[in-house]
């Protein structure tokens, strides 16, 4: 690394809170009321003329609100003026064709979060190898899993600080995930070798070099079982609820515990996903992987009443596989650990990697004899190996002929192409 040029970055780390249940009823009444905050500000954007929808009036109409509905008061007053400026920030993204138009945040669907926007109001400490306290407005002091060095007492500066911090819940509770803006030296080149990526199913991630990275089940046998066990108690409890009856209270903790039990198989899945793609961004310096539509590889084989699809319970279960392992996940995660590293991350088009031969170049009909085993049916080649090592070695092959997409730059987010504002913007 040169010695001489920083660079700014911002990166975030989540950490689980220890809140006690009357902290956790505030942290609710917190989420709920920024929430009902962001609705009331988009019905007075709607409602409001083009002219009128200014920062100054929207932040007076905010104001307003909260002294008329008494609820809202539990949402500290920098913790509404976040909302009021993400929802700004929604409505600029969309007009330059990075994300839709903003909409109403349903109770049921909406992530609970509330926002810290001010680092020193948390006044972190560490008191413990495992626990920190940091200060949660209208919340207390509250202690949170110390996983990670912070920078706070002499170690934070000018230069290495926590900005702000937002709370977000989940199935396992309440968390906190501190924005830390830090100057790091800028990586020369990575001078690593190039490698290609197939990512499957049966092999999550397989490289052209012949190395392979595997997991197991996200969940134990017990936890599966238990799993099982919970979802069918969740369907016998529902058939008992008459048409527009509410959801008991036994069954919502059923559901409490289902999601509980799969929001733990994707912690796992994150982790390991964190670990693999970390490794490959240490150790090569060019990455080249498949440009995926995971979206349309995922539609439902099921048809219409006219023409019922068919193998749609196989596709179904295939579906589910793609969605549990994650791929875009992956690839974005390599994409900016990559250029931390100094590497760069290149795709290629995916069409046919899987079927044709790496070692001559052609596409026999057969050669894939199964999902591991890959054949060369051509009489001039006979090659054979493992099927997914065939399709990294493709991969890699199709970017050193310069048939490389546009290289991923910071996030992998797609731009969209620029459109007419919606009539509510208008």
């Amino acid at each position: 690394m040169s010695q001489g040029t920083l660079v700014k970055r911002q990166f975030g780390h989540r950490a689980r809170l220890a809140l006690s249940p009357a902290g956790v009823r505030a942290a609710d009444d917190q989420a709920h009321a920024a929430r009902t905050t962001w609705n009331l500000l988009h019905a007075w954007w709607q409602m409001m003329p083009k002219e009128k929808r200014t920062l100054t009036n929207a932040d007076a109409a905010i104001r307003q609100g909260r002294q008329d509905i008494d609820f809202l008061a539990v949402l500290p007053a920098q913790a509404a003026q976040a909302v009021l400026k993400t929802y700004f920030q929604a409505w600029k993204n969309c007009w330059d064709g990075r994300a839709d138009a903003p909409n109403f945040k349903s109770r049921i669907r909406t992530v609970m979060s509330v926002d810290v926007p001010q680092g020193r109001d948390l006044n972190i400490v560490r008191v413990h190898r495992r626990w920190g306290m940091a200060n949660i407005p209208k919340v207390g002091r509250v202690r949170f899993r110390w996983t990670k060095d912070l920078p706070v007492g002499k170690h934070a500066g000018a230069e290495n600080r926590i900005t702000g911090a937002r709370l977000v819940k989940d199935a396992l509770g309440w968390h906190i995930a501190f924005r830390v803006q830090t100057f790091e030296v800028k990586p020369e080149p990575h001078t690593g070798p190039e490698v290609g990526i197939d990512v499957g199913i049966n092999m999550p991630i397989a490289l052209s070099d012949g190395e392979t990275y595997e997991h197991g089940e996200w969940l134990t046998a017990k936890e599966k079982a238990r799993l099982l066990h919970l979802e069918q108690r969740a369907s016998q409890r529902k058939q008992h609820r008459k048409p527009g009856e509410r959801n008991s209270r036994r069954l919502h903790r059923t559901y409490d515990q289902i999601a509980g039990l799969r929001a733990k198989a994707k912690r796992r899945a994150l982790d390991w996903q964190h670990r693999t793609t970390t490794a490959i961004a240490k150790q090569y310096g060019t990455v080249v992987v498949e440009a995926l539509t995971i979206t349309n590889m995922v539609k439902s084989a099921r048809g219409t009443v006219e023409e019922p699809g068919k193998n749609v319970a196989q596709k179904s279960g295939l579906n589910r596989s793609i969605s549990g392992e994650a791929w875009g996940r992956t690839v974005t995660m390599l994409t900016y650990k990559t250029a931390q590293h100094g590497g760069t991350l290149h795709q290629v088009p995916a069409s046919n990697t899987s079927r044709r031969c790496s070692a001559c170049g052609l596409i026999t009909l057969g050669s894939r004899e199964s999902q591991s085993v890959f054949v060369c049916r051509n009489p001039d080649c006979g090659w054979s190996g493992n099927a997914d090592h065939n399709a990294a070695r493709n991969v890699l092959h199709l970017y050193r002929m310069g048939l490389a997409l546009i290289p991923a730059a910071g996030r992998a987010v797609v731009r969209r192409a620029k459109r007419v504002k919606p009539a509510a913007a208008r």
